[in-house]
């Protein structure tokens, strides 16, 4: 996975040459990567839920930490579009780019002791409801699947609130799914820029 190879670019989108993902976050460059992001409004609650993955405990970095529902690299020899693999391949579900909304691109920096991730960030919404039993999990890479309300995580984020209601499941040893809800604090997520998910709760809010 370090070895492959990436696009990389300045600041302003320039496409500058290839290097391999270790290098790209050693040296910090700029890359192309895709999030997808689930989220609904439930009409019998009245509210919008968003998904978030639970990170494997196997994972080098953020192990066991809430992140996007779901993301990974475009290669180098990829199109934006290739990136909707990380939807099947992580979370088991078939969908398409065609079934997604496009939220446009985002550019974010997450600079870690030894991680420098500056990424050029192609941002999608899938907005239909997506029952729990649908998700079949790659263990490697993701362990559960939690939603809160878009308003309670926009409270977090924004610092109004320290702690919100999340529910979910969990994969056990067994491969079983452990129903649970649980009260988590900001630092249950993998920590991207507020700018970033405030950008984000935005932008998904304006499509639902």
């Amino acid at each position: 996975m370090e070895d492959e190879q990436l696009a990389v670019f300045d600041e302003y989108g320039n496409r500058l040459g290839v290097a391999s993902r270790s290098e790209v976050h050693i040296k910090g460059y700029w890359h192309e990567t895709f999030h997808c992001w689930l989220a609904h409004y439930d009409e019998i609650c009245g509210e919008t839920y968003i998904f978030f993955q639970m990170r494997s405990h196997k994972k080098k970095d953020f192990p066991r930490l809430l992140d996007i529902t779901a993301a990974g690299h475009i290669l180098s020899q990829e199109k934006i579009e290739d990136g909707v693999r990380e939807v099947h391949e992580e979370l088991g579900l078939h969908l398409t780019i065609d079934e997604l909304q496009s939220l446009g691109i985002i550019k974010g920096e997450l600079i870690q002791r030894d991680m420098i991730d500056r990424e050029l960030t192609h941002v999608f919404l899938y907005s239909k409801p997506v029952a729990y039993d649908e998700f079949q999990l790659q263990s490697e890479e993701v362990s559960g699947i939690f939603r809160s309300t878009l308003q309670d995580f926009k409270a977090l984020v924004q610092q109004t609130k320290e702690e919100i209601d999340v529910e979910g499941f969990h994969v056990n040893e067994t491969g079983k799914k452990d129903f649970m809800k649980q009260r988590v604090s900001y630092h249950h997520f993998v920590p991207h820029a507020r700018s970033y998910l405030l950008e984000i709760i935005e932008r998904i809010s304006a499509h639902l």
